[in-house]
């Protein structure tokens, strides 16, 4: 009973010490891989990254982790436009069947699906908020985008009024889609103004606009994208994404 006594009493202590051993070695890993992703992304701070399962030890000796997930608090992604970018909140990926060099400097995984926001004041201010010409005289540009309800867009316009020099806030709402890489802002129903319907060309090149948002980590695109209250959520998806290398 001696023996059999201090057999159980090793197999739990190795046990503990496995367990130890093992959380060292993935919050050592969550920092590298950290670190590698901070400057291939050219992040302003560490991103968050979180190595799943149990234990960690027997993925890293099959050489593919099953689940990392990666949490970027700013990423500024590129519009297509030389100098212009547009500031993406609180990106979360999960990454599935992540396989990497032994050193960490080079990771990809199989797949990846994740979420972010884009604030409506981002969005904003990468809109041409220059007047188009409605026609009759009428001008009108974008001045405010919000929560239109439902997952659409209210899009509130300032229009001029011909003659009296007068101006009228005019709200439309509208729908947001994905198309291209691009966020589109498409009008639902457009307004008459002083009871003079408007040529609806015209009109949308006021009202209806387009974001491409190109160049976000590893390589994942635009999935979806709807209005919330405090700005668009996009979903990403992508294949043999990039962490790192």
């Amino acid at each position: 009973m001696r023996a059999l006594r201090i057999f159980l009493i090793v197999v739990v202590i190795l046990g503990v010490l496995f367990v130890v051993v093992d959380r060292v070695a993935v919050h050592f890993a969550e920092g590298e891989a950290a670190g590698k992703l901070k400057t291939t992304e050219g992040l302003a701070s560490d991103p968050d990254v979180s190595i799943k399962g149990f234990p960690f030890l027997t993925q890293v000796a099959g050489g593919t982790l099953d689940d990392v997930q990666v949490g970027i608090k700013d990423y500024d992604a590129s519009t297509g436009t030389a100098g212009k970018s547009i500031r993406i909140q609180d990106l979360k990926a999960d990454m599935k069947g992540v396989t990497f060099t032994g050193d960490y400097s080079s990771a990809t995984a199989r797949t990846a699906t994740g979420s972010a926001l884009i604030s409506y004041a981002e969005l904003l201010k990468n809109v041409d908020t220059e007047p188009t010409d409605l026609g009759l005289g009428f001008t009108g540009r974008v001045v405010n985008l919000a929560d239109g309800g439902n997952g659409k867009i209210k899009v509130t316009l300032d229009i001029t009024v011909p003659g009296v020099n007068a101006h009228q806030k005019v709200d439309v709402v509208s729908t947001v889609a994905v198309k291209n890489d691009s966020v589109q802002v498409h009008a639902d129903n457009l307004p008459k103004l002083a009871g003079v319907s408007l040529i609806e060309d015209r009109f949308r090149q006021a009202s209806d606009f387009k974001q491409a948002i190109d160049q976000l980590p590893g390589g994942i695109r635009l999935d979806r994208v709807e209005a919330a209250a405090d700005g668009v959520e996009i979903g990403v998806a992508g294949s043999n994404v990039r962490l790192a290398g």
